[in-house]
Formats: structure tokens, sequence, C-alpha cells
């Protein structure tokens, strides 16, 4: 069994343009004064990291690997959940999805999406020059505005959707195949892969590509309700990814999992910081322990109430209390009786 690496911290809630989190190197020192071993870092945020850059220059990689070092970090993945969003797009959301674009294609959802492709493509060559092994991201969304079958669905609706899905992202999942690197899908509401059964959907309409993994995130499975411990055990062989983030449900006689259109803090649903909402996090690394989980434990924070701060420095202690130093004996090894293959054969009255 592999111990779980950890804690890292996703960085996209706090970089801003105020000092720490302005650039890679000022946040990088804060996250590792905090305890930190790895980040996980949003490619699509100059203040942090080129993308571009990236994809074709090996020195810069090195520079990038070495300034973490320096503090006593590692890159954990890439982040591509913005560009991810854009591959696909339902166009009731175009005018609000087009702020995750550059200027020069909103507008212009052609354009956008070819755009946002090509950001997949760069991220594949990317992480492979970084050395990493999974890279984050989102499905995108052409059947969420139908998520709930009334007005009645049409025949063949869902599964055109899926064909379409598929059909726009087996180029991309064959991008990152031939850099060696596991495309991991966050399970969010929102995208077309939200729960397990759409998952599944996409799995088979992608022709079970090796590389097509996830992201498993608990917290969105409390605010819909999901076994996320069957869940894992279900998909224990495509989990590649592990972002550590809390949530409660408190439904009411007014409320419940739509949340009647409240913001964050009055929902039934809400995300919390680490050790305050209800997700069984022994029952989880006890499980990604058991199930040879290779990865990181990487904190997104996400709370309606908590300072980001406070969570970061309480969330990195809490990973740090969680993660399981997988045993490298059994426990009953002082009873062992010692026996060999011919003691055992006699046992059995063979």
């Amino acid at each position: 069994m592999k111990t779980i690496k950890g804690p890292a911290l996703f960085l996209a809630q706090y970089v801003s343009d105020d000092a720490p989190f302005n650039s890679l190197d000022s946040i990088a020192r804060w996250a590792s004064s905090l305890g930190f071993k790895g980040v996980q870092i949003p490619s699509g945020d100059k203040r942090l990291f080129d993308l571009e850059r990236a994809a074709e220059d090996l020195d810069y990689c090195r520079e990038v690997t070495a300034l973490l070092a320096g503090y006593g970090l590692e890159i954990t993945e890439l982040s591509t959940h913005l560009q991810g969003q854009l591959v696909a797009v339902h166009p009731v959301y175009d005018d609000l999805f087009d702020g995750f674009a550059p200027e020069s294609v909103r507008k212009n959802p052609q354009a956008r999406q070819a755009w946002a492709v090509d950001q997949l493509l760069l991220a594949a060559k990317a992480s492979k020059n970084l050395g990493l092994t999974a890279h984050a991201t989102f499905s995108g969304a052409l059947l969420w505005p139908f998520l709930y079958p009334w007005p009645q669905r049409p025949p063949g609706l869902v599964e055109t959707g899926f064909e379409e899905l598929a059909l726009r992202w087996k180029p991309i999942l064959d991008a990152f195949d031939a850099a060696g690197v596991d495309l991991c899908y966050e399970i969010h509401p929102g995208e077309d892969l939200h729960d397990g059964a759409t998952f599944e959907r996409f799995l088979k309409a992608v022709d079970h590509h090796p590389r097509c993994c996830i992201l498993f995130d608990p917290s969105h499975f409390v605010l819909q309700q999901l076994d996320y411990l069957g869940f894992l055990d279900h998909f224990r062989d495509r989990i590649k990814m592990f972002h550590v983030k809390d949530a409660e449900f408190n439904p009411t006689a007014l409320q419940g999992t739509y949340g009647g259109y409240e913001g964050w803090v009055d929902r039934a649903g809400r995300f919390r910081s680490l050790g305050d909402g209800q997700v069984d996090f022994n029952g989880i690394f006890s499980r990604l322990a058991q199930y040879d989980f290779a990865g990181w434990a990487v904190i997104e924070w996400e709370c309606a109430l908590k300072h980001p701060e406070q969570g970061a420095a309480e969330g990195a202690r809490f990973v740090e209390d969680h993660i399981i130093r997988v045993t490298d004996k059994a426990f009953d090894d002082f009873a062992a009786a010692g026996t060999d293959e011919a003691t055992n054969r006699s046992l059995l009255g063979l």
C-alpha cells in the first residue's frame, strides 16, 4: 500500500493582486509556512503560471519546479477547470461563461471552444514537461438545462448530448494519453459529469478511454445526497485525484437540494472549511489507503463563513492528521506460526 501525499493546496481560490497571493514565489512561501508540501496550480492565471510557455519551454518548467522546491513544495497537478468548462457550453450560458475566456473570443462560441480545446492540448504538453501524471478539469455541459425531466425530455436527447460531449473530448483524451497523463474530471454540479451515472455514460461514450479518470471531491456528493464512500468503492480504479473539501446538508421545511435560489450562506447545502462540515474524512482516507491511492490530498478551500487564510492554516493540520501512514506489517505478526508449504499441506490433510 501507498501513503497518500500531502497536505497540498489548490491555489485558485487564493490568487489575487494582493501580496502574498500575487506571484508564485510569494504564494509558495506563504503555503510552505503553513506546512503544505504541494500546490495545485490553475493554469489560466499568468500571475502564477504561463501555460503556453510551459508547453514549449523545458527550462521554464525547471525554473518553476526549482522555485517551489526551494520552499519544500511540489506541483501536484495543473488545473484547467475554467478552460475545460468551455469545451462544451449550452447557449443559455454563453454570456455567463464568456468571462472564462480572453476577450478575443468572447461573443463567438466556436472560437471560444477552439481556444479551450487548444488550452487543454497545451496542458497535456505542460504536464508532461513538468513530470506530472494527472491533470484536473471540468467536462463542460450541453445537457444541464435539461437536468430535471420536466418538461418531458424527448427520446434520444441525453444520448445525443453525451455523443457530442464524447466527440469533443476524445481527441483531448488521446493527447493526454500520448503525454502519459490521466485527465481527471471533477464530478461537479453544473457539469454533464456530475454524478456516478453521468460519468458512466461518458465513459461508455469514449469507449472506456484509459485516460478518462476522476477528481474525487466529496463535498459535491454531500450537496447531492449521494453515497460518496460507495462511489469510492465503485470507481476506485478511475479515481486519480482528490480534493479535500467539506460540506453540509441541512434541509428545512422551506428548501432542500435545489436551495430555493438562496445564496451560499442560506442554502440547505453549502461548502464548509475542513472539519466544519459533515463529510466522513476518516472513512475516505481509510478507503484511499486501502485502495492504494498514490496521489495527493489537495485542499480546495470554499466556505461562505470562514476566512480563506484561516481555512488554509486549519486545513493543512486537518489533512496532516488524517493521512494514514500505511503499515508494512500485519498487526498479528507477533503470533505468526512460522509454517512452510509442507506444514500448510499437512494442516489441510493433504
